[in-house]
């Protein structure tokens, strides 16, 4: 293995997150979740920039089949962006208007998982958003809903609840978007960070991007630690495989407001490349509305 670790883009982010790789036009895209900045890379030109302000926190970011990206943003707003025009898909809702989304990710049908923050008011949840814009609750009582994923065989949905420390695995159901039988996969011990975003590869390993943990762990399917790619950033937030052939590891980060601890370039985005893996083909929202 040549791993290699690179700085690609450094925008100061608060909370850089929610990377995403569309297959449709080759770019990567991510968030500034706090300020509402929405960024995109293009690696086969070289270029990067900020692209969106919304405004208002986005959580979640997901790539959708029309070549547009959904985002999920505070007080239970959705809200698709194409070509920097904004449609409403979901308007605020009385349920999470004291929260916001965290993380999102398209099922092989195109429904999307997405969850909250848990606060005050009320612990984070597990939604999924159905293919007809309606909402169903997978589960209630969690600290902060983080980063999820698919295995290849389509019969096990990842959630991380990084209060807990704990990735959980769900018995999942590509047809019905049932995911049942949850149980704890993974735990990572105190003291050692949180899990936050994760990606999982097209051999079933799970990549857990570690916030205050300066590191991406590789998880094999058993949930055996195989690897750590260090990142020379003490918050990395999450990660997802990118490129023409979907071997890259692109790595968001956070801690701009205070980089003397945090690292010289806390908030920017880095890729890794030598990993000799593949991401899956990403899959894309169908969400009719």
């Amino acid at each position: 293995m040549d791993m290699e670790v690179t700085m690609i883009a450094d925008y100061a982010c608060e909370i850089g997150e929610c990377p995403v790789w569309h297959p449709l036009d080759q770019t990567l895209y991510w968030v500034d979740i706090p300020r509402g900045h929405l960024f995109r890379y293009h690696p086969a030109s070289g270029t990067h920039g900020r692209i969106y302000e919304a405004g208002r926190a986005i959580g979640g970011l997901c790539a959708a089949a029309d070549g547009s990206l959904l985002l999920f943003l505070d007080k239970g707003a959705v809200w698709r962006w194409r070509d920097g025009a904004v449609t409403v898909v979901q308007a605020e809702n009385s349920l999470d208007a004291e929260t916001r989304f965290n993380d999102a990710i398209a099922d092989p049908l195109g429904r999307v998982f997405t969850g909250t923050m848990g606060g005050e008011a009320r612990r984070g949840r597990l939604y999924r958003f159905n293919l007809n814009a309606r909402w169903t609750i997978i589960r209630e009582g969690i600290g902060i809903s983080n980063g999820m994923g698919f295995s290849p065989d389509r019969t096990r949905f990842y959630h991380t609840d990084s209060v807990t420390r704990t990735i959980d695995v769900y018995d999942y159901d590509e047809i019905s978007g049932e995911a049942l039988n949850r149980r704890p996969f993974i735990t990572l011990p105190d003291g050692g960070g949180m899990p936050d975003g994760m990606a999982v590869d097209a051999e079933g390993c799970i990549w857990s991007a570690v916030w205050n943990g300066s590191c991406v762990i590789c998880f094999d399917p058993d949930g055996r630690e195989r690897l750590r790619v260090p990142i020379p950033v003490r918050k990395t937030s999450s990660a997802a495989f990118g490129g023409l052939n979907r071997d890259e590891l692109y790595v968001t980060t956070a801690g701009v407001n205070n980089r003397a601890d945090e690292g010289d370039h806390a908030g920017a985005l880095f890729r890794v490349t030598g990993l000799n893996v593949r991401g899956q083909t990403p899959n894309l929202a169908r969400i009719e509305a």
